[in-house]
C-alpha cells in the first residue's frame, strides 16, 4: 500500500471516531457483549454500507438514542461489510449516536438468525428479544418506537 493510501484510510478512521464521538457516540466496541448492558433495553441493529434502507434508519436510531438513552436504552450498531473502510465511509455520510462493533468473522450475524439487511432485534430488560424487524420501513416509525417505549417501562423481574 502507498504511503499516501494509507495515510488517507487512517485518517478517515480517524476523522470517522472522532466525528462519532462529537455525536456523542459510544466508542466503538472491540467485543460484543449483552451482558455488560443487563438491566437495559438494547437495539442490536445489523448493518451494512450498501444498505440501502439503513441510510434511512441511523437518524432514526441517532433519534432513539437521544431520546431514550437517558431511560436505559443502549444502541449497538453491528457492521457486516467485508471491507471496514466501507463502513468507515458510510459512518463519516451517518455519524452514529451509538457505539459500532464491526462482526468481523459474521459469527454474531449468524447467531441472532440474519437473513436481512438491516436486521434489528429488540432486547428488553430481562435478556429476551422481544421484537425483531428486517429491513426499515420508515412508514413502520411509530410501531418500532412504541416497542421501545413498551420495553423501557417493563421493570426487570425482582429477585428473591
Amino acid at each position: 500500500m502507498l504511503p499516501h493510501t494509507m495515510f488517507k484510510k487512517t485518517f478517515l478512521l480517524i476523522s470517522t471516531l472522532i466525528l462519532a464521538l462529537q455525536a456523542g457516540a459510544e466508542t466503538p466496541y472491540d467485543q460484543f457483549d449483552l451482558k455488560s448492558h443487563a438491566g437495559k433495553v438494547v437495539i442490536v441493529d445489523f448493518w451494512a454500507s450498501w444498505c440501502v434502507p439503513c441510510r434511512r434508519s441511523f437518524p432514526w436510531l441517532n433519534a432513539m438514542h437521544r431520546k431514550y438513552a437517558n431511560q436505559g436504552l443502549v444502541i449497538i450498531g453491528v457492521n457486516l461489510d467485508a471491507e471496514r473502510s466501507a463502513a468507515m465511509t458510510f459512518l463519516e455520510d451517518f455519524p452514529p449516536d451509538f457505539g459500532i462493533y464491526y462482526d468481523e468473522s459474521k459469527d454474531l450475524a449468524r447467531e441472532f438468525g440474519v437473513v436481512a439487511m438491516p436486521s434489528s432485534y429488540l432486547i428488553g430488560r430481562d435478556g429476551e428479544i422481544r421484537q425483531k424487524h428486517f429491513g426499515f420501513k420508515v412508514k413502520k416509525q411509530d410501531e418500532y418506537e412504541s416497542a421501545i417505549v413498551d420495553a423501557l417501562h417493563d421493570a426487570l423481574p425482582v429477585e428473591e
